[in-house]
C-alpha cells in the first residue's frame, strides 16, 4: 500500500497540477476543471460529493491522492457578530481563523501558520511558538470552511458568503511564502472562489526580503505591523527589528511594487505608556510621510499575563489627532471580537494561559525564534 504521507493532496495542488494528475489516470482534460470547480468553488469536503465526476474516477483518485479537509473543532459569536472558529487539522494541530461582517463586506481574518516564530511580545498567537507552516490546502480551506458555515447560518447567499480575506491570523505569512502564494493562486482563480486581489489583504510583521516577492508575484494588497517609531520600542516588543530595523523596512515599503491606487496599510498597535505618545504621533508622521498609506491605529486587546495595557481613549483620540493635522490618513479600528479572544492579537488555539484545557495540547511547545536571522532570509 502506498504510504499516505507521500500522496498527492488534491486541495493543495495548482490547477497544471491536477490537470497532469488527471491525465495519468486516463481521462479527458475537462475532467481537471471539474475537479477543480468542485475542490475550490464548491468547497467539496469529500470525494463523494463530486456526484458528476464518474465513481471509477473518484476511486481512483481516492488510491492516489488524499484530501484534506479541515474539522470544526469550536465556534463562537461574539456580540457583535464576530464569529471565532477553532480548526482541527488532518495531524490533530489546531488554527483560528475570524468572520467579520459589516454591512458592505463579509470578512475573513485566514491563518497561515501552526503558531508564529516570530514573539512579538504583545501578541498571544507569539507565546506559542510555530509548530508548523500550514500548506496551500489547509489555508484555503479555512475559507472553504467558512463560506459553507456561513451559508448554513444565513449569513449569505452559496458558495460563497465572504467578500474580503485579510492574512492577519496566526502566523506571519512572509514566513511561509511558497504555501501563501499558492494559497492566494486558488482563491483568486475565476473557477475557483474568485476573490478580487482588491479585496485581499496580506500582513506582514516586516519580512523585508519578502515584501518585493509578494508585490511582485502577486498583485493582492499589503499591510505591515509597525508598532513603533523608534528601533529602542520596537526592539523590545518585536524582535523582527533586531534584523530588519525600521529604515530598511520603510524603504522595502518605499519601493514596494503597488498598482496605481493601491496605498500599504500600516498597523499600529496602541501600547498604553508604550508607543502612544504625542512624540509617537508625531514620529510615525514622520516615518510614513511620502508613502501612499494609511494608517490603521489599533487600541491594544487586553491579553493577560503579556504585561501591556489599553491606552485611555483620549489618548487614542488624541493620537489620531496629530496624524489627521498631519494630513496624514489614519483610523481608529473597532475591536471586533473581544469577548471571544478574537481581537486583534488574541489569537492562540490551544496557547492561552490557562485555556489549555480546551482543545488537544499538540499545538503548543513550538519554536520561537531568538534570532530572527535564523529565518534564513
Amino acid at each position: 500500500m502506498s504510504d499516505p504521507v507521500a500522496l498527492p493532496e488534491l486541495r493543495s495542488l495548482s490547477r497544471p497540477e491536477l490537470a497532469a494528475l488527471v491525465a495519468e489516470l486516463g481521462e479527458k482534460p475537462f475532467r481537471a476543471r471539474q475537479l477543480f470547480r468542485w475542490l475550490h468553488r464548491n468547497g467539496a469536503a469529500a470525494l463523494d460529493e463530486m456526484t458528476d465526476l464518474p465513481r471509477p474516477l473518484r476511486a481512483a483518485l481516492a488510491a492516489r491522492s488524499s484530501l484534506v479537509t479541515l474539522e470544526r473543532a469550536s465556534e463562537q459569536r461574539s456580540v457583535d457578530g464576530t464569529i471565532k472558529w477553532t480548526w482541527r487539522t488532518g495531524d490533530g494541530k489546531l488554527v483560528e481563523s475570524v468572520y467579520m461582517p459589516e454591512a458592505d463586506r463579509k470578512t475573513l481574518c485566514v491563518s497561515s501558520q501552526v503558531g508564529c516564530a516570530l514573539g512579538c511580545g504583545f501578541c498571544m498567537t507569539g507565546t506559542m511558538g510555530l509548530a508548523r507552516h500550514l500548506t496551500a490546502g489547509e489555508i484555503v480551506d479555512q475559507v472553504h470552511r467558512a463560506n459553507r458555515r456561513l451559508v448554513e447560518l444565513g449569513e449569505g447567499p452559496a458558495p460563497r458568503p465572504l467578500t474580503n480575506l485579510v492574512f492577519m491570523g496566526m502566523g506571519e505569512p512572509l514566513h511561509n511564502f511558497d504555501q501563501l502564494k499558492a494559497a492566494l493562486e486558488l482563491l483568486l482563480d475565476e473557477d475557483g472562489p474568485n476573490f478580487s486581489h482588491r479585496h485581499v489583504t496580506v500582513s506582514t510583521s516586516g519580512l523585508v526580503p519578502v515584501m518585493r516577492r509578494l508585490g511582485e508575484e502577486t498583485q493582492v494588497k499589503l499591510a505591515v505591523s509597525l508598532n513603533a517609531t523608534t528601533d529602542a520600542q520596537r526592539d523590545a516588543i518585536m524582535p523582527i527589528n533586531r534584523r530588519w530595523p525600521i529604515r530598511e523596512l520603510l524603504a522595502a515599503c518605499r519601493t514596494f511594487p503597488m498598482k496605481q491606487g493601491r496605498r500599504i496599510t500600516f498597523e499600529y498597535v496602541l501600547l498604553g505608556g508604550v508607543n502612544d505618545t504625542d512624540a509617537d504621533a508625531q514620529r510615525l508622521a514622520k516615518l510614513v510621510a511620502g508613502i501612499p498609506a494609511k494608517i490603521n491605529l489599533i487600541p491594544y486587546n487586553d491579553n493577560p499575563g503579556l504585561g501591556f495595557r489599553a491606552p485611555a481613549p483620549e489618548r487614542v483620540e488624541a493620537f489620531h489627532r496629530i496624524l489627521f493635522d498631519r494630513d496624514i490618513t489614519a483610523v481608529i479600528r473597532k475591536n471586533r471580537g473581544g469577548d471571544i479572544a478574537a481581537a486583534c492579537g488574541q489569537l492562540a488555539a490551544a496557547g492561552r494561559p490557562g485555556d489549555q484545557s480546551r482543545h488537544s495540547p499538540d499545538i503548543t511547545g513550538g519554536e520561537t525564534l531568538t534570532d530572527p536571522g535564523a529565518l534564513g532570509y
